[in-house]
Parts: C-alpha cells; structure tokens; sequence
C-alpha cells in the first residue's frame, strides 16, 4: 500500500539510486539540511535520477540557498569515510536491503542509515510513543509494554527520546529482546545527548535508524518527520500519552494514512498528557487498558500483562481502585463512592499498602502490577 502525492508523484523512478554515480549523488542529498523527501520525490519524478537531482540542487534549480551551497560543498567521500567509521550501513532506495515498509509511505526517505541489527520485517515490529514530559504512571506502562512486546518476540520501535521512548526501548532491553532507535538527526549524533547511554544500549541487541547524513543536527522539524518512519516500521503504533500539541499525534496520522492499527491507552481528562490518546479513541483508534490489551488485539502470546487486583480486596478497596482511572484528589473518589473524604482516603491509603496505587503530590494514581514501591532506576528518563 502506498498513498499517492497530491501531483500524481507515485515513489522514487525506478533506478533513482542505481550505480555508484547516483549512490554518491544520494549521499550528498542525505545530508542537505533543508529539503525534504516530499521535495526530492517531485524532483526525482522529474530528472529521474540521483545525479541530475544533485546536478539541479548544485546549479540553483532546487532546494534552498543553504541546501545549494551545502550541495556543492559536501563530499560524498568523506560522508561515506564517517559511515564506515561509527559503524553504520547506507541502504538506498532500491537495494534489496531497502526496508520495504517505507515504500508505503507518500514521502518515503530515499536511503536510510542504519546502525546495529537488520531492521526487522514489518509483521514483527510494533511502534510506542508518548510524551517526553510524561507521568510516573504512563512511564510505567510504557516499559511494561516494551517488555511484554518484546518476550511476545516483537521488536519495539520508538525515537530514543526521554519519557515514553525511553521507556519503551527500556522495557525491550529488559525482556532482552530488539528495539529500534529513530533518530532524527545524523547516524552519527545521538539527540537529546542524555540518551547516548541507552544509545550503546540498543546498539548491542538492536537498531538505530535515521534517513539523515553524518553531520545532520537534530532540528525542531526533523522530529514529525522522523516519526514517519516510527509509523511505517512495525505492524502497529501505540500511543501512551501526549499533550494536546505533542508530536505523538503526528506518528498516530501517518500510521493510519499507511493503513497501520493505532492502539491508545486512555486516560482522565483532567491530565494535559491523556489529551493525545484521548482524542485517538474518540476518533476510532483502539482503545487498550494496558500490556494483557494489545497482546490480545495483536493475536500475541506471551509477556505477561498488568495482572488483575488481588481476589481479596474488599468491597469498597474495589470500588476505590476502580475510581483511580488517572491521578485523582481523595474528594473525587469519596464522591464517586459516596463516601466521605476521610473515609475515602483511608480506603486509598489502603490500596497504596498493597502497592496497588501512590500518591504523587495529593494526587492518587495506579501502579502497574510488579513495578515495585520503589521507583526503578531504569525507567528514569534519559
């Protein structure tokens, strides 16, 4: 499935980057800074190849001054020297190594750089993203889902940020299985720089993947662009939590533009990082309590979910438990039960002795089951 650009541009010309004229050709566009996929696919439709799209880029046809200047600048040798040198593959558009799920995208990357394992087929990855400024809570699952997908033998697919991304290739590590890093900068770089320990990390039994040249920093628009590809590489995408203007919503878009199954985790309206997955489910994407949820819906086996309450809560410890569908104050409880405040504080203190919710400055939210009184050190952000 690929969906066609607005002019009729149907994907790269068939032998765009064939030959070592047109490899060295794409190794300089790689590392433009301005022009997009979007914008070298219209030219490719045009000159057909690699070459006569540089040689339009380098004569002022294409792109911006800054991409012009930097075209007749860069040398595609010494792009290729530093690819060799931190380890990484260029795999062009039309090698058989190629990643074939790109091409269902409407602005696939025309060569991506890879470092680590093989990117895995689509059929056996699934993507998790969320906020950077998450919550303890939506950490939580986060890695519980990156460790149940993972021992499920299915490769996590995030963009090696903090909060949610972190998580997520954290909890895959944990379960010893692969996870892939998309980055949105050069091969080279590691973006934000705390992430460069999980970097090595995943570099040990996973993947780091980027569609940008050796030198490429890591710019403001260069991420809804990068999560493109997050979208494409695995079978799903499933969003944790996202601030109303977070770019999660942008990887949830392109997921469903290419025909991919989005999996929300809900959460209370009163939470500014429910908003994202919220508006998801309002919108038909598939709502999912947690781990047990999306292995379910994926036909997986495996991993291990959140589990159940323990048999032996009260009544009205049940009750309690189920008022905490987000962080909540005591009142909101006691008015859900019916209750007093008092008697409803009681009731979560309760439930926060047998390690089924916390508090977090007044505020009552879930634990997940497994995770410990004690925060884990290696769900903090990177």
């Amino acid at each position: 499935m690929r969906t066609r650009l607005a002019d009729g541009v149907d994907g790269w010309p068939p032998g765009y980057a064939d030959g070592d004229e047109n490899r060295r050709a794409l190794l300089v566009i790689a590392g433009l800074r301005g022009i997009d996929a979007n914008g070298l696919l219209t030219l490719a439709a045009r000159e057909g190849t690699a070459a006569a799209s540089l040689d339009v880029i380098r004569s002022g046809g294409a792109g911006s001054e800054a991409d012009q200047h930097h075209a007749r600048m860069l040398d595609p040798d010494a792009i290729l020297e530093r690819i060799v040198e931190v380890g990484a593959r260029f795999l062009a558009v039309g090698s058989p190594e190629y990643p074939a799920q790109l091409e269902h995208l409407r602005d696939p990357p025309p060569a991506v750089f890879v470092r680590g394992l093989p990117l895995p087929d689509v059929a056996s990855a699934v993507g998790v993203v969320g906020s950077r400024k998450c919550t303890d809570l939506g950490r939580e699952l986060a890695r519980e889902i990156g460790r149940g997908l993972a021992s499920a033998g299915v490769c996590v697919v995030s963009g090696g940020a903090r909060g949610i991304d972190a998580a997520s290739h954290e909890g895959a590590l944990a379960a010893g299985g692969h996870t892939v890093a998309v980055m949105a900068c050069g091969i080279d770089e590691v973006y934000p720089p705390g992430s460069r320990p999980l970097v090595a990390r995943i570099l040990q039994t996973g993947s780091v993947v980027t569609e940008y040249a050796p030198g490429v920093p890591a710019e403001p628009f260069r991420f809804p662009t990068r999560n493109r590809i997050i979208a494409a590489l695995g079978r799903a995408v499933v969003v944790v939590e996202g601030a109303e203007r977070s770019g999660t919503l942008s990887s949830a878009r392109h997921a469903l533009e290419i025909g991919r199954e989005v999996f929300a985790v809900p959460g209370s309206v009163a939470t500014p990082t429910s908003f994202t997955p919220n508006a998801l489910i309002r919108d038909g994407a598939t709502l999912i309590r947690g781990l047990e949820d999306l292995l379910a819906d994926l036909g997986l086996e495996g991993g291990g979910g959140q589990g159940v309450p323990p048999v032996d809560l009260t009544v009205a410890e049940r009750a309690a438990l189920d008022a905490v569908i987000g962080p909540v104050l005591p009142d909101r409880v006691a008015h859900e039960l019916r209750v007093s405040v008092p008697e409803a504080l009681g009731l979560l203190m309760r439930l926060e002795m047998r390690g089924l919710v916390r508090s977090v400055g007044g505020r009552f939210e879930r634990r997940l089951a497994g995770s410990g009184r004690r925060s884990d050190p290696a769900s903090s952000p990177t």
